[in-house]
């Protein structure tokens, strides 16, 4: 699933990431998260969302620490 967020992808991505919800962000505005049926369980996508929901209600993803940029994200 993909998504895009016009001025903080890369820190919402960063923000799941330090949650252990881990997704993929693409230039300029994309974020991306993979599902795989094999082993993902309905509450794993149940708590990958609320993570995500919280993250962007709370506004944690405008941390200055969640935007500073790695080589490999």
């Amino acid at each position: 699933a993909s998504f895009a967020h016009a001025t903080g992808a890369y820190q919402v991505v960063q923000a799941l990431i330090a949650r252990g919800v881990i997704g993929d962000f693409r230039a300029p505005d994309i974020l991306r998260f993979g599902f795989t049926p094999l082993y993902t369980r309905f509450i794993d996508v149940w708590d990958a969302v609320n993570h995500l929901e919280q993250v962007m209600t709370t506004g944690e993803w405008r941390e200055p620490r969640f935007n500073v940029r790695g080589v490999v994200t």
